[in-house]
């Protein structure tokens, strides 16, 4: 398996981002895939080159996506194009699949793919590119069925690097006793959950993604859908009995610490959509009492299970409208309930960062 790492590596540096979708290029990529004495044996890199080949005529990796799909060898091998993941260009890994619970992968399906990396070449090694989604590859697009991996040994890692230093230092002591004495098995069952949980939801309601992917890719809506199906994803845990107790518990509480604290303070001085959800999440915990800063710190509120449920029920309202109103209108009131607990900076035509969070960011050195 070296070799074929080695052999992907090198030829990532042949790869320039504006020829991705060239198709004299993609031709002399393919003659390189299948001319390599450590590639041209392997089933993925085989699919991948005579998609390449006919890219011109049909731009679509029907061959590629179609063996990542089957879970043939637990391997992915593709040309990638993310702006989001700019490290992703020819890249290759193979994976394992983690175990999930029975009942919640029979109530809340989705195609998710919770696992962990075991090896990669050097676009899958940068820390931001935790998941890999069907619209990545250089076909930009997503079926249904496509599956979506997440690399939950990245999560477990930033969990421990990052989240646990914000509980310590930014929460009143006991606010999150099962993270708070997680181990790395731990983090890495409720990040599974977590995934499958967040893909399940995103597909629910009233606006659901992928269909109104258009609609919801401005960062602000992007951030709003994000919180949308987390809060959904915390509310089933609380609330859904036949799910393992302490496992629904623990995911509960490591899903909100990672949405209220690692967000905010991963996207100063420039929040991404992911930083504006926090931002939202915040304000409107603390306007509705399900928080409270006190000391320095924040402090849960009894209340807070039943304020995240009325924050669903807002989201919920607005896209209700879409039965009865164009689609430009719920975008206005999506976005009008967005900026009501948001800072926008009208000058900068951008989100500012909380205070509260770009100070633990100076005290902790994060």
């Amino acid at each position: 398996m070296n070799d074929v790492i080695d052999s992907v590596n090198a030829l990532r540096g042949s790869v320039q981002r504006n020829r991705v979708r060239n198709g004299a290029f993609l031709k002399h990529l393919s003659n390189e895939l299948i001319t390599s004495p450590a590639l041209r044996h392997v089933k993925i890199v085989q699919a991948f080159a005579d998609d390449a080949m006919a890219f011109a005529r049909d731009p679509r990796l029907l061959q590629t996506k179609a063996h990542i799909n089957s879970r043939t060898d637990n391997s992915i091998f593709s040309l990638f194009d993310a702006p989001y993941f700019p490290t992703l260009s020819l890249d290759f890994l193979t994976y394992r699949l983690l175990p999930t619970d029975d009942h919640l992968d029979a109530k809340y399906p989705s195609p998710t793919m919770p696992v962990t990396i075991e090896r990669m070449s050097k676009g899958f090694e940068a820390r931001p590119v935790v998941a890999l989604f069907p619209e990545n590859h250089i076909d930009g697009r997503q079926e249904s069925g496509d599956l979506i991996f997440y690399f939950i040994d990245k999560f477990v890692e930033r969990h421990l690097r990052l989240t646990r230093l914000l509980v310590t230092n930014v929460m009143a002591e006991g606010s999150f006793p099962l993270v708070g004495a997680a181990g790395p098995g731990d983090i890495e069952q409720a990040s599974a959950w977590w995934v499958r949980l967040h893909e399940y939801h995103h597909r629910q309601g009233d606006m659901p993604i992928p269909g109104f992917l258009p609609v919801k890719k401005f960062k602000p809506l992007a951030g709003l859908e994000e919180l949308r199906v987390d809060v959904s994803a915390m509310l089933a845990c609380l609330n859904d009995s036949a799910l393992p107790e302490r496992g629904a518990r623990l995911t509960y509480e490591y899903v909100l610490s990672e949405r209220l604290l690692r967000y905010a303070v991963e996207g100063i001085p420039r929040p991404n959509y992911d930083a504006v959800a926090s931002q939202l999440l915040f304000n409107y915990l603390v306007a509705a009492d399900g928080i409270r800063l006190h000391n320095g710190l924040i402090h849960l509120r009894p209340g807070l299970p039943a304020v995240l449920a009325e924050f669903l029920g807002e989201i919920q309202a607005i896209e209700r409208h879409i039965h009865s109103e164009p689609v430009e209108q719920v975008r206005e009131r999506l976005l009008r309930f967005t900026n009501q607990y948001t800072d926008y900076d009208e000058e900068a035509r951008d989100y500012r960062h909380i205070p509260f969070f770009a100070e633990a960011k100076r005290k902790l050195g994060v």
